[in-house]
C-alpha cells in the first residue's frame, strides 16, 4: 500500500503549479508586450510596473511570465524528446545486447564525459539558437542517462521467470519489451523526468545569459545576462528573474524527490529484491 504523499511532493507540486499557471496566462495576466521598449527605463517596481522595468524600458513583470512560457516549453519538450529516445536506446541495449549495447553505450558515455553545456554551445554555434534547435539540442544533451537506467533495468528482467515464460509462448519481442519491460521499468524515469525538465531550463537559461540563445523571446536568461550591469542601481533586474528560476527548478526537484519517497515504500514492502533506486538499480515486481 503506497503511502500518503509527503509535504515535499506537495511543495513542489504547488510551485510548479504555479509556474506552469504564469506561463499559460501570461497573454492574461501580462498584457504588455515582453519585448516592447520605450517605456521609462530602470524604473523599480510601481503600480504601473509591478516588477519594474529594465535598461530599455521592458516591463520586467511580462518578461517574466513570458519567459517561464519559454522556458517550461523548453523542458518539457526536450525532456519528452529525450526519455523517448533514451528509453528506445535502453531498450534495445539491453534486450539484444551484443554489438548494439556496446555501440550505444559507448555513444552514451561521449555524451555523459563532455558537460551539456559544452555540447549544446557548440551545437548552437553550428545551427543557431533557435527555440526549436535548442529543444533538440538539449534533448541530444539529455538522453543518455535516461538509456543507461532503461538498460539496467531491462538487464535485471531479461532472465526473469515472466519474461522467459513469455518467450516460451511465443511471445514477440516487441510484445515482450511494450508489455513486460516497459512497465517494470517505467519508475526510474518517472522519477528522472521532472529532474530533466529542471536541467534542461537550467540549460536554456545558461544558453541565453552567454547571448547564444533565441533573441526573440522573452527569456529568463537574457534578463539575468542584462542585469549584471545594473546590479547597484536596479537590484530587480536581478532579484525577479533569479527567484523565478529559483523556485521553478526547486518546484522540479521537489516533486522528483516526492516521487522517489512515495514510491520507494511501495516497492520495498514486495521486498528487498525489487526496491527501486533512482540510479536505475533493481526493478519493481514484474506485471504478469
Amino acid at each position: 500500500m503506497r503511502s500518503a504523499a509527503g509535504p515535499g511532493l506537495w511543495s513542489g507540486l504547488v510551485l510548479v503549479a504555479l509556474v506552469a499557471m504564469l506561463a499559460v496566462f501570461a497573454g492574461v495576466l501580462a498584457t504588455v508586450d515582453p519585448l516592447r521598449t520605450g517605456g521609462t527605463p530602470l524604473q523599480p517596481p510601481s503600480s504601473r510596473h509591478l516588477l519594474g522595468t529594465d535598461e530599455l524600458g521592458r516591463d520586467l513583470w511580462s518578461n517574466i511570465a513570458y519567459g517561464a512560457r519559454v522556458s517550461l516549453a523548453v523542458g518539457l519538450l526536450s525532456t519528452l524528446l529525450a526519455t523517448v529516445a533514451g528509453v528506445l536506446a535502453g531498450l534495445a541495449a539491453g534486450f539484444y545486447r551484443g554489438w548494439w549495447e556496446e555501440a550505444t553505450m559507448r555513444v552514451a558515455e561521449v555524451f555523459q564525459i563532455i558537460p551539456g553545456m559544452l555540447v549544446a554551445l557548440l551545437l548552437v554555434a553550428f545551427f543557431g539558437g533557435h527555440l526549436w534547435t535548442l529543444v533538440l539540442v538539449i534533448a541530444l544533451s539529455g538522453w543518455p542517462l535516461t538509456a543507461r537506467i532503461v538498460r539496467s533495468e531491462i538487464l535485471s528482467l531479461r532472465e526473469r521467470e515472466f519474461v522467459l515464460a513469455a518467450r516460451a509462448l511465443g511471445g514477440r519481442d516487441a510484445h515482450i519489451m511494450w508489455r513486460h519491460f516497459v512497465p517494470n521499468a517505467f519508475s526510474p524515469v518517472l522519477i528522472g523526468m521532472p529532474l530533466q525538465v529542471g536541467r534542461a531550463i537550467l540549460l536554456e537559461t545558461g544558453l541565453s545569459f552567454l547571448g547564444v540563445g533565441d533573441l526573440g523571446v522573452a527569456s529568463w536568461g537574457q534578463l539575468l545576462q542584462s542585469a549584471q550591469e545594473y546590479m547597484r542601481v536596479a537590484w530587480w533586474l536581478a532579484v525577479f528573474p533569479g527567484t523565478a528560476l529559483t523556485v521553478t527548478v526547486l518546484g522540479l526537484y521537489l516533486v522528483a524527490e516526492g516521487l522517489h519517497v512515495q514510491l520507494s515504500p511501495a516497492l520495498a514492502t514486495r521486498g528487498p529484491e525489487v526496491a527501486l533506486t533512482v540510479e536505475g538499480g533493481r526493478s519493481p515486481a514484474p506485471q504478469a
